[in-house]
């Protein structure tokens, strides 16, 4: 049975988030492979390369041998994602390909009722896209004059969420660690 479908998008998939001094990307960095021996060496020669932009991550779950599977189908065209519909086969993907095509952009082709299911009818872009701002396009408020909802450019600054400084103390000294023979 379908458990659940969810949208994927590999924009940076592989790349570090930032790059320190001591170079963070090769201890704790998401999506980058080591190689078959996981030794110490530099990421930027092995990165994992999806097959496209975007994916859909179906769960599947057979009760009668209690497993799970996932399965992954990746989107041909990264300018306009496209996959077909599994509604034929799973009655109960139609709510799931509505929340990837609203969030993710990715069109199912075949689906009988594909329309917007988690933002408002006149919402710009999908929201789970890596490269969607952070801040959005739009923002709505209440306006007591006009008596409705009025949709206004964004008035907010963006801010970057990275640390600023990256400091140089006494947490980084090779000679206050522990040593591997104590």
């Amino acid at each position: 049975m379908l458990m659940d479908i969810a949208g994927v998008d590999y924009l940076d998939y592989g790349h570090a988030e930032w790059d320190t001094e001591h170079a963070t990307s090769t201890g704790f960095s998401r999506g980058t492979h080591r190689g078959d021996d996981f030794s110490r060496e530099p990421l930027a020669a092995t990165r994992l390369t999806p097959r496209g932009r975007y994916a859909a991550a179906y769960q599947l779950l057979s009760v009668s041998l209690n497993q799970r599977l996932r399965l992954k189908a990746y989107c041909a065209d990264d300018a306009q994602p496209i996959l077909d519909s599994v509604i034929d086969i799973w009655a109960s993907a139609n709510w799931y390909e509505r929340e990837a095509f609203d969030l993710f952009g990715i069109v199912f082709v075949g689906h009988p009722d594909l329309r917007r299911l988690l933002t408002d009818y006149g919402f710009i872009g999908h929201p789970f896209r890596k490269d969607f701002p952070l801040i959005g396009n739009v923002e709505m408020r209440y306006d007591p004059d006009k008596g409705r909802v009025v949709y206004e450019p964004v008035t907010i600054e963006p801010r970057t969420a990275v640390p600023k400084t990256i400091r140089d103390d006494n947490r980084h000294a090779a000679d206050l660690k522990d040593s591997d023979n104590a």
